[in-house]
């Protein structure tokens, strides 16, 4: 191309260069809707491509897949805020759909909570999920949980609600007080915590399906999250029951996480025992669809926008 050729009009960027818009009216729009919907987790950006080809409408960042991915710990909180906040901001640019991400406790007092929101929703985050435990919190669906008070946990949600900048953002508030203080508490202190603004209710780890079926009674017009863990406290509940319950958003934190894990050590196995690849090569990508799954074409058709070339993909 001449040194003064005019560049081609309308260059085409890849997800990681350009910008989404329009996600928290869309996570909005899924709750508000009639269905419930399906936000499995991811810990990185091949995770959440794969959330987002599979035909997904929502992601979930995991805390605690982030923390095992990059420190190499269980859910602990080990890891840095800052550590936190670039791994969402790399994994919310390479999707265009809402993006919600675990917030723990909001990092600290009621300052850091306003900054983790505001950090969070400039990253492209959507909704973000605060907890009532004290720091440094625990996993969910583990022992040892302590909480702060019914009144400080308010405080958080009423600070988030009041940091976000867009009112699009979604505020989600979820107590673990099931285990230490049974069902009846756990849904007391939702209900303040809903009064305090929350937009999504998020009892964690009840242990029955009938527990989650009073959990549903409670709340019958706030959206309701369920989270699935395999594994876990809570059972496993088809998500046409519980929409039925009255849930409207289902995550699924580590389940990638888990399938990779198992798959992992299986191809490694097989390769250590048969010296080579090619029986696990029938359950893996190509290299030319792993490539594409992260649109190789258009990121090598704007390298040659602007470097004069005719690269072939």
């Amino acid at each position: 191309m001449p040194d003064d050729a005019p560049l081609p009009a309308g260059p085409t960027f890849p997800i990681g260069l350009a910008e989404a818009t329009g996600r928290n009216r869309r996570l909005r729009e899924l709750l508000a809707g009639p269905d419930l919907f399906l936000a499995p987790g991811a810990f990185d950006c091949v995770g959440a491509r794969l959330v987002e080809a599979s035909g997904h409408s929502c992601l979930y960042i995991t805390g605690a897949g982030i923390s095992m991915s990059a420190l190499g710990a269980p859910d602990v909180s080990a890891l840095s805020f800052g550590e936190i906040l670039d791994r969402i901001r790399r994994i919310c640019d390479v999707v265009s759909i809402p993006v919600i991400a675990d917030g723990d406790t909001g990092y600290g007092g009621p300052l850091n909570v306003i900054r983790t929101v505001r950090e969070y929703e400039r990253a492209g985050v959507s909704g973000i999920q605060i907890e009532d435990q004290e720091w440094p919190k625990k996993c969910g669906h583990e022992p040892g949980r302590k909480l702060v008070s019914t009144h400080e946990m308010s405080m958080r949600i009423k600070a988030a609600v009041e940091a976000r900048r867009d009112p699009d953002f979604v505020v989600i508030a979820r107590t673990d007080a099931r285990a230490g203080e049974g069902l009846e508490a756990a849904i007391e202190r939702a209900r303040a915590y809903r009064n305090a603004g929350a937009d999504v209710i998020f009892v964690e780890s009840p242990q029955s399906e009938a527990e989650l079926v009073e959990v549903g009674r409670a709340f019958p017009d706030v959206p309701l999250l369920a989270n699935m863990v395999e594994g876990g406290k809570t059972p496993i509940l088809p998500a046409a029951r519980l929409q039925e319950l009255g849930f409207r958003l289902a995550i699924y934190p580590n389940a990638l996480t888990r399938l990779f894990a198992k798959a992992g050590l299986e191809v490694l196995a097989s390769l250590k025992e048969t010296g080579s690849s090619n029986a696990s090569a029938g359950r893996m990508l190509s290299h030319g669809e792993l490539w594409t799954l992260f649109d190789n074409a258009t990121w090598r058709g704007l390298e040659d926008r602007y470097m004069g070339t005719n690269t072939k993909v």
